[in-house]
């Protein structure tokens, strides 16, 4: 008894959960041994078992305080030693891009935005710079797929298991994360693979989670998408159309949720994207260089401003964040009460129809795009100048490529917008 308490004493002091005067006493302790493999969360401190062997779950009951009070000085301390990044707010120009990424953070089952445009358009910046604005979601403590506690879909089988066998689940609140996905990325990074570590030190198989886990309930980003290996848009076809990732490796086969928002930037002048993976894109936003002299001027100085001093420069774009962050908050909460007329519902799937759209992806799309639209806005109904505003970034990538036509295939979407609804 007196070794546990020893041993559960160092791994408080190494980790720096509590303060020295807590650390010599536990107040109410409670030791179960045999547990089979798990984490779980007492008053803040997670001990983690090892599979086929006893485990010990000490509950602390009177510094869950304490504890949280410095998780939370840690993750403020974790943020500001962050490589900083540019303020979305401070983005000049690019709307339609900032409203398509927008309204995908308020309803991620739009299905994420492509962005194409020249380079040097800030596509990448404005992406990562979406990092401040995502909101906290609910996640069981300690799993590697983000699993939401309430829904079934985006839980991973030890999860599902548990609460099947009625036992309580641990919950922390987590930020939304967002996951690079590197052109030179091997698919055993990606999927998943076996864990080398433990298999030497062990003997044991187990799985090690790849990036599509990690991205489970997150943005997915993929820089340059069109130069991306065949065999890693596959993987990303697979994923997006079931939202689950099965692995097979070594005498391993394991399935886990991944859905996720799929972000994809690139220039057109490099090539053209898979017609599959184009479709699994929600929106389509098209960048373009600006050409006002007066807001390129602008764009360099903020820059500057930026290089100089990322601190200050982010401190000045503070306010603006938060008000946006709000936005965000309350559009995500008040979508579900958002409502469409059924006249407007028939219009918009006459369009797709009379455009020839393939599949019914452009409907739903557009449909989920407007009552996001509508959320942000502050309103609890659709109106036609939503659709109009979303309806060219949902089906735009979708119409049939003539090879002959010279006009642009948002302006024909456009064109038989106004045909149907006036």
């Amino acid at each position: 008894m007196a070794s546990v308490l020893g041993t559960s004493t160092a791994i408080l002091a190494s980790r720096s959960l509590v303060s020295p005067s807590l650390k010599p006493a536990f107040p109410s302790i409670s030791i179960n041994p045999g547990q089979g493999y798990g984490r779980k969360l007492y008053g803040g401190i997670g001990i983690q078992g090892r599979k086929g062997r006893p485990q010990f779950h000490i509950a602390v009951t009177n510094v869950a305080t304490e504890i949280n009070s410095v998780e939370q000085a840690q993750k403020v301390a974790a943020k500001e030693s962050q490589r900083p990044v540019f303020p979305f707010a401070a983005i000049v120009g690019q709307d339609e891009m900032k409203l398509c990424l927008l309204l995908n953070v308020i309803d991620p089952k739009i299905g994420g935005v492509m962005i194409m445009g020249d380079r040097g358009t800030g596509k990448s910046t404005t992406v990562r710079s979406l990092v401040d604005l995502l909101p906290e979601i609910r996640v069981v403590f300690g799993d590697p797929y983000n699993s939401d506690p309430e829904d079934p879909e985006s839980m991973g089988i030890e999860v599902r298991e548990k609460v099947v066998n009625g036992e309580e689940l641990t919950i922390t609140m987590t930020k939304i994360n967002m996951v690079d996905l590197p052109l030179g990325a091997t698919e055993d990074r990606v999927c998943g693979t076996i864990d080398i570590e433990k298999a030497l030190t062990e003997g044991v198989k187990a799985f090690e989670p790849g990036l599509l886990a990690k991205a489970n309930r997150g943005i997915l980003y993929v820089d340059e998408v069109n130069l991306l290996d065949d065999h890693l848009v596959d993987v990303l076809l697979d994923s997006a159309a079931s939202g689950w990732n099965t692995v097979e490796r070594e005498g391993i086969s394991i399935s886990h949720p991944a859905r996720f928002i799929l972000i994809g930037s690139g220039n057109p002048e490099e090539g053209e994207l898979r017609p599959q993976l184009l479709d699994r894109f929600g929106m389509h936003a098209q960048v373009g260089t600006v050409r006002d002299a007066e807001l390129r001027v602008k764009i360099v100085e903020e820059r500057a401003r930026f290089d100089k001093n990322p601190k200050e420069f982010r401190d000045s774009y503070k306010a603006e964040q938060e008000k946006l962050q709000q936005q965000i908050a309350s559009a995500r909460s008040s979508l579900s009460s958002v409502q469409i007329d059924q006249d407007l519902k028939v219009k918009i799937s006459k369009v797709c129809a009379e455009l020839n759209v393939d599949g019914l992806r452009g409907d739903i799309v557009t449909n989920r795009a407007a009552k996001a639209l509508a959320a942000l806005k502050g309103r609890d109904k659709v109106i036609a100048e939503d659709i109009a505003t979303v309806i060219p970034n949902c089906l735009r990538h979708r119409l049939r490529k003539d090879p002959l036509e010279s006009i642009d295939s948002g302006l024909l979407v456009i064109e038989k917008f106004y045909e149907v609804f006036s």
